[in-house]
C-alpha cells in the first residue's frame, strides 16, 4: 500500500521533531531536507529517534570520494534512505551506495534523484536537456537502475516509466498536492489520489500536512484516503 513520508521542512528540529512525534501514527515516515540537514547537524538522528523511516533527502551529487564519505556518515546517524542526484553517474551512484551500504550496516538504500519536480520544460531546455521531462527522466532511471539503487524519485506522471525500466524499484514522489492545495514552487504536481492510482510507494507530502492548521487531522485526512482507496 501506499504510504506517506512527511516532509519536514520547519524552522527549528526542535518543532520538526515535536511534529513528527504528534503525527507518527499516520504516516510511514519522515523527510529531512537540506535546509534541516545543514542548520541542524543531529536532525536525522532526532527524527529518527521517533521511530519511523528517515529519508535525508541530502541529493548528493559531487565526485565519487565526497559522495561516498557523505553517504556513509548519513548512514551511520540512522537515514533510512539517502537521495542522490542520478546526473552524478554511474560511478557516483556506485559509490553512493557502498557509502551508505558501509554506514548503515546494509540497512538503508540510495533514492536516485531524476528529474526535480520543480522543473518544467522550459527549465529543462534552458540548461541544455534535449526532448520531453519523461525522455530524460527515462534516460536517468536506467543508469540508476544499472548501478543498481533502492529506488527513484520522481514525480507522479513518470511513475510509469520507473516501473517500465525495473519493476524492482520503489518509487517516492514529491509534489504532491490534496485537493484544493497550491502548487507553491512544484511545477509537476499531482493529488493524492493521482499518486494512489499510478501505484506510488510512497509520496512525499510537505506544507499540506505541516502548515496545517491542524497536521495530525491533515496527515489523518490523507492517510484515511490511501485506506479507503485500498479497500476498493
Amino acid at each position: 500500500m501506499t504510504g506517506v513520508l512527511v516532509a519536514l521542512d520547519l524552522p527549528t528540529l526542535g518543532e520538526a521533531a515535536d511534529l513528527a512525534r504528534s503525527i507518527k501514527d499516520h504516516v510511514a515516515g519522515f523527510k529531512v531536507g537540506l535546509g534541516l540537514l545543514h542548520r541542524e547537524p543531529g536532525s536525522v538522528e532526532r527524527i529518527a529517534d521517533v521511530g519511523l523511516p528517515v529519508f535525508a533527502d541530502a541529493k548528493l551529487h559531487d565526485i565519487p570520494a565526497q559522495v561516498e564519505s557523505a553517504a556513509r556518515a548519513l548512514g551511520r546517524r540512522g537515514a533510512r534512505w539517502v537521495t542522490a542526484h542520478i546526473s552524478g553517474g554511474h560511478e557516483m551512484l556506485r559509490a553512493a551506495v557502498t557509502g551508505l551500504a558501509e554506514g548503515s550496516g546494509g540497512k538503508a538504500g540510495i533514492l536516485g534523484v531524476s528529474v526535480l519536480t520543480s522543473l518544467g520544460e522550459d527549465d529543462l531546455a534552458d540548461i541544455g536537456v534535449v526532448g520531453s521531462s519523461n525522455a530524460a527522466v527515462e534516460r536517468l532511471v536506467r543508469i540508476a537502475a544499472a548501478v543498481p539503487v533502492e529506488g527513484i524519485v520522481s514525480a507522479v506522471s513518470e511513475v510509469h516509466i520507473v516501473r517500465q525500466v525495473s519493476s524492482e524499484l520503489i518509487t517516492v514522489t514529491p509534489g504532491i498536492r490534496p485537493e484544493g492545495v497550491g502548487d507553491h514552487d512544484q511545477k509537476r504536481t499531482a493529488t493524492v489520489q493521482m499518486g494512489i492510482d499510478a501505484g506510488c510507494d510512497y509520496l512525499v507530502v510537505g506544507r499540506a500536512i505541516t502548515a496545517s492548521t491542524d497536521p495530525v487531522a491533515a496527515a489523518a485526512a490523507i492517510a484515511g484516503e490511501i485506506t479507503a482507496d485500498s479497500r476498493v
